[in-house]
């Protein structure tokens, strides 16, 4: 028994060892632009740019195969960012500026027909059939694809209220924006 634990725990421990050499040897350096423009993407993987994810999207913005405009979520601030990156010129003219936003169920429209459970890429909808469905609001990505199934319009995308952790100062001259308090419209 003794012999047999020994002869397992060598073949474990010299298999380990030719793997991990293995692993260093035929190690492919994948390339380092990708992993930049990855960090500069939302990370939210909603695929609304047509990729299967932000990697995707940013092996097509370094390979020169996508805009610099691809990613809706990440409005007129990540195309900057991707522009100054790549050292192109961005046309901003029909992008959007996207502030953060989350989706938000009013329980008084929502039939539980599960649709929208089924199309949130972030498992972000909780919920079964013929209950009221809730999101969590800390997986939401703010796709938009649960708003475009909905057949009640209960799904609605609200701008995120400020928090001590993200509120800052407006610039000065700049005119104030409504903040979305539960049905109230207040100037902030």
């Amino acid at each position: 028994m003794i012999a047999a634990i020994a002869s397992l725990t060598a073949l474990g421990v010299s298999f380990g060892l030719i793997l991990g050499l293995a692993a260093r040897h035929f190690k492919v350096e994948g390339n380092p632009l990708v992993a930049e423009l990855e960090a500069l993407l939302p990370g939210s993987q909603c695929g609304q740019c047509g990729y299967p994810g932000c990697t995707g999207a940013a092996q097509a913005l370094a390979d020169g195969a996508a805009p610099v405009t691809l990613c809706p979520p990440g409005g007129r601030a990540v195309v900057v960012a991707l522009a100054a990156r790549l050292g192109v010129e961005a046309d901003l003219s029909g992008v959007a500026d996207a502030v953060p936003s989350i989706a938000e169920v009013r329980e008084e429209l929502c039939i539980g027909c599960t649709r929208c459970y089924k199309v949130c890429p972030t498992d972000a909808i909780l919920g079964a059939a013929k209950h009221v469905h809730a999101v969590f609001k800390e997986a939401c990505t703010a796709c938009g694809s649960c708003v475009e199934v909905c057949p009640t319009e209960a799904i609605l995308l609200r701008p995120v209220p400020p928090t001590l952790q993200s509120w800052g100062w407006r610039k000065p001259g700049s005119v104030p924006q409504p903040v979305v308090l539960g049905e109230e419209m207040l100037a902030a």
